[in-house]
């Protein structure tokens, strides 16, 4: 009979085993063979990129598909140099992958392996009825046109007892998400039902409440498409997966975390269509987009944009990137993560071990002409950005303050030279995205003293600064008109429909130039450009309020309108 003390030494002689095949690989992998090493215990493992090959021939030559962005594919191998790995290596770039090749060992790939049983399952399961059918989301969008529409939908659907209600209702909630023209679903256990909401115009709407018994199956169902793992309920997880929707490709983002009645599950819907917004239909005046064109279309600068979560600089960053795009120039970005492909551009996702910083100096090895990093959040990567934009590359990047006059001491901040900055910053952005009223039901509605005073106030602030309000046929004394939002069925009684920008901009000119080396504040950088002509994002939304795009409640929702 085997004694409990034999059992306590021989595991502790696997996990010794274990640990010394880990560094061995790890040795070899950087020694002999010149590639990164991979541990895959503490490595998120896609199905996705697992399903390119299947498990026999995976364990035959030693290699696991592990993680798949857009174009990149990584792979873990036992031995890099095989000819069986070379070969399927191969084969995979032929098929269009860029592959990144990583060494691992035995046991790592094994824990790989074991997801196959995983994906075995899910494979049984969308047989079964699991599967998103783009035909079936095409056919449910014809039948709804409102979120009233997917409410019934779904009720009929959970009351009516159907073979596959669970696969029929998440086909319902991203067919009604999709044809309403949402970006977000978000599916939330409450004690004693199931939330869903959409965000519609950046706002969180209820959609239907269900009993939450379907909470779980519904939760089990998006976690199999999104190759999550299906016990893992403690820990938050990452993941997507893609649909076909009249003959474009939509990616899924999903996100899981931990609450108190169960995981909150939040889809992030990456239409392809939503950021195919061009420069001139975002809502920028004359005057500044006149600037903006001209700045981005020169051969080097710094061009900065500012604004919070959900202000739509990564729409605006695409704008710039299709308006100048030409097959002259080499655009490379640097992203995290890559939410919509762009063709003709090359893309790089930020990840551990390739941050912002690293991305951009192998992005300079490669002769850009045109540079976008996703955000500037350390010293070295403004410093590097900002020393891109002095050698013949335009730089375009987001940067974290609360207007464009905060950009210049943000920098400095950053411990970038205010000499050398002088000359690299070229264009500093702030916007915000504010919802437009729905020309079906919107309506006048009463303006008060203050209100009128605030409003006539700014356009008299404006124009005396030499901004040409004229232009938009306002006057400091013409006749307030304000509106308000009603609601209707075709805005889902919001009173909302679609979105635009609101900006301001401040271009490094003389003015700026002199100050700058001084370490300025905010203040004395918006009294130095007030000459520029350019309105604030103040000034911008009056003028959308008064021209009736807008209400005044959605633009004091985002801009302070009582600020000096």
């Amino acid at each position: 009979m085997p004694h409990p003390f034999d059992d306590s030494v021989n595991k502790t002689l696997d996990e010794f085993r274990a640990q010394e095949e880990e560094a061995l690989a790890q040795a070899l992998s950087g020694s002999k063979y010149g590639v990164p090493y991979v541990d895959l215990s503490t490595t998120v493992i896609q199905n996705e990129a697992l399903r390119l090959i299947e498990e026999p021939t995976a364990r035959k030559i030693g290699v696991a598909p592990f993680r798949m962005s857009g174009k990149e594919l990584s792979v873990a191998v036992l031995s890099p140099a095989s000819d069986s790995t070379v070969l399927f290596l191969d084969e995979m770039r032929h098929r269009g992958w860029e592959v990144a090749v990583y060494m691992a060992s035995h046991g790592s790939l094994e824990r790989a392996w074991a997801r196959y049983a995983e994906i075995s399952k899910a494979e049984e399961s969308r047989r079964g009825g699991l599967d998103v059918s783009a035909e079936t989301l095409e056919s449910l969008s014809s039948q709804i046109r409102s979120m009233a529409d997917v409410e019934r939908v779904a009720t009929g659907i959970t009351s009516g007892g159907e073979a596959h209600t669970v696969s029929r209702l998440l086909e319902v909630i991203l067919a009604g998400a999709i044809s309403i023209k949402a970006s977000d679903v978000h599916i939330e256990p409450e004690e004693k039902r199931m939330r869903i909401r959409y965000r519609l115009d950046g706002v969180l709407v209820d959609v239907l409440f269900l009993d939450l018994k379907f909470f779980h199956l519904l939760s089990s169902r998006i976690k199999l498409v999104a190759g999550l793992k299906l016990t893992s309920t403690s820990r938050a997880q990452d993941g997507r997966f893609s649909i076909f929707f009249s003959g474009e490709e939509i990616s899924m983002r999903t996100s899981t975390v931990p609450g108190a009645y169960g995981e909150s599950i939040v889809m992030r819907i990456l239409d392809p269509k939503s950021i195919q917004v061009k420069l001139e239909d975002m809502g920028i005046e004359p005057r500044l987009f006149s600037v903006i064109d001209a700045e981005i279309k020169k051969p080097n600068g710094l061009i900065l944009l500012t604004g919070p979560t959900g202000s739509g600089k990564t729409t605006t960053l695409y704008a710039f990137l299709r308006r100048i795009y030409s097959a002259d120039i080499k655009i490379i970005t640097i992203e995290d993560p890559i939410e919509y492909h762009l063709a003709g551009i090359t893309q790089t996702q930020a990840e551990p071990g390739y941050s912002f910083l690293e991305g951009l100096r192998a992005a300079l090895r490669q002769d850009p002409d045109v540079i976008m990093i996703g955000e500037i959040r350390d010293s070295e990567t403004a410093k590097i950005a900002v020393e891109s934009a002095l050698t013949g590359h335009i730089v375009f990047s987001t940067l974290h303050t609360n207007n464009a006059a905060g950009v210049i001491p943000r920098l400095i901040d950053l411990e970038v030279n205010p000499k050398i900055l002088v000359s690299a910053l070229s264009l500093s952005i702030a916007q915000r995205l504010i919802r437009k009223l729905c020309g079906a039901c919107k309506a006048v509605r009463p303006t008060t003293p203050q209100e009128e005073t605030l409003l006539r106030g700014i356009l008299s602030e404006a124009a005396q600064l030499g901004k040409n309000i004229d232009a938009y046929n306002l006057t400091k004394d013409m006749p307030i008109t304000l509106y308000t939002a009603v609601g209707c069925a075709l805005c889902n009684n919001t009173g909302y429909k679609g979105r635009m920008g609101i900006f301001e901009a401040i271009k490094t000119d003389e003015a700026i130039e002199k100050i700058i080396p001084e370490n300025p504040s905010e203040r004395e950088i918006k009294r130095a450009a007030s000459a520029q002509g350019i309105f604030t994002m103040r000034e911008d939304g009056v003028v959308k309020i008064l021209a009736g795009i807008t209400s005044i409640e959605e633009v004091q929702s985002v801009v302070d309108l009582f600020e000096e």
